[in-house]
């Protein structure tokens, strides 16, 4: 006997696509290596302030880095009962932390059951890799019988976004998007995509990352991907200068609220920034180094412009990756001069990463919300350190000092290890 199988029926009717649909930015939670909130980070990054010093939280000596951005001052405990906080991971936490401020500034009701249909969506690079190695040390130490039963669930790079939907009772989509460097990134892109396309209205989107550890540092550095310049740690993150000698690592968390308009305006949300579009792709070239010819960033650019229905002269603001790298800063330019053409010339850019150091699965979404707060505030960060040219890097990188510029239209950059690409724009709700 034959079985009829009606598809239809087993498909949530409620998702219908509308691609029609618009996304905005109504609440932005940040703790950072410049400050444990919003306020405090702008203010850092408006002001030219450097968050790279020595590093106190565990021992560097034996590492040829010794300093890093990290989130000084931080006490979980202001968003985590004392129960759940030895039950997580730093980066979990940060996350937890960034997304309760988010939540609250854009005073989003989440009580009594309304945070059913509200999707978490949370980036991480690294996960928790601290937790990892301490107890592969106990392990080896200690033996297997003290390994703790929280090893795996500290350690996933999806429980940063499960422990949000936890904590503040968000039972809709959830899930983390891990892609180096590009995380937070996708993570934002990808909730925007969920909404514009019906099949939520809410989400909670960014990227976190903590890995401060002797571990991660050594592996970094083994790479030679990390400045050495223990000597003066104030100036080892130079984007696009000539003397620039590699990244800096960071920690920290940046969620944003992400809703669809509609409900945005029914519920008299403040709207930060429309999210416009975004493009992702691969370099298909390399595990660590990015292809010279800057194709695969220019190709993400390249979709990401086109989703938003923009001309690349609209550009008026770019948040460059601008690790500080040799090769990031050079092919992040060509990149750019490809898409933007001589258009290039006239945008100002900046690299934040010389003040925050790199989030590595945070950074993404820093800077995104960098971008809402530049449309917002009409102020553009600068690029500190900057004080050589480089002839391969000759745009407006906004050198040492902020700059006052009415903006409705930006572009944030994110190239990952693997070869990820991906950018976001945003543009001046109207």
């Amino acid at each position: 006997m034959a079985i009829e199988v009606n598809v239809n029926t087993m498909m949530d009717t409620r998702f219908k696509p509308d691609y029609s649909r618009r996304v905005v930015i109504t609440g932005i939670g940040m703790v950072s290596p410049l400050g444990l909130d919003t306020p405090t980070t702008w203010d850092g990054l408006i002001n030219g302030r450097n968050g790279i010093e020595m590093l106190t939280l565990f021992d560097a000596s034996p590492l040829e880095t010794r300093f890093g951005g990290e989130c000084k001052g931080f006490d979980p405990a202001n968003y985590i009962n004392k129960k759940d906080i030895r039950r997580m991971d730093r980066f979990a936490q940060l996350a937890v932390a960034a997304a309760r401020m988010a939540v609250e500034e854009s005073k989003l009701d989440i009580a009594d059951g309304k945070g059913d249909d509200i999707g978490v969506i949370v980036g991480s690079g690294i996960g928790g890799l601290t937790t990892l190695f301490d107890q592969a040390r106990v392990c080896i130490e200690k033996g297997p019988s003290k390994v703790t039963p929280f090893l795996i669930p500290m350690m996933i790079s999806d429980i940063a976004a499960a422990q949000i939907a936890i904590a503040m009772g968000l039972k809709g989509p959830n899930f983390c998007t891990t892609s180096a460097c590009s995380s937070g990134s996708d993570a934002i892109g990808t909730a925007y995509e969920a909404i514009r396309e019906g099949r939520a209205d809410t989400m909670l989107a960014g990227g976190t990352e903590s890995g401060m550890n002797v571990l991660a540092f050594a592996a970094f550095n083994a790479l030679n991907a990390l400045s050495t310049n223990n000597d003066d740690p104030h100036h080892a993150s130079r984007p696009f200068d000539a003397g620039r000698s590699g990244f800096v690592m960071s920690e920290g968390a940046c969620v944003v609220v992400l809703e669809e308009l509609t409900a945005a305006l029914k519920r008299g949300a403040h709207i930060y920034a429309e999210v416009l579009g975004y493009g992702n792709s691969c370099d298909a070239f390399h595990i660590v180094q990015p292809i010279e010819t800057g194709e695969g960033a220019a190709r993400a650019m390249k979709m990401a412009v086109k989703r938003a229905g923009i001309e690349p002269g609209e550009i008026d603001y770019i948040n460059a990756h601008g690790t500080s790298t040799q090769l990031n800063d050079k092919m992040e330019t060509s990149a750019i001069k490809q898409v933007l053409g001589d258009h290039a010339y006239k945008v100002p850019i900046s690299s934040t990463k010389s003040m925050l150091g790199h989030l590595i699965g945070g950074a993404g979404a820093i800077e995104c919300a960098i971008c809402a707060l530049v449309i917002k505030n009409g102020i553009i960060p600068p690029t500190i350190n900057y004080t050589t040219p480089d002839s391969d890097c000759d745009l407006d990188y906004t050198p040492n000092t902020a700059r006052i510029k009415k903006v409705a239209t930006t572009l944030s950059n994110s190239f990952g290890f693997g070869g990820h690409n991906s950018v976001i724009i945003l543009r001046q709700y109207e």
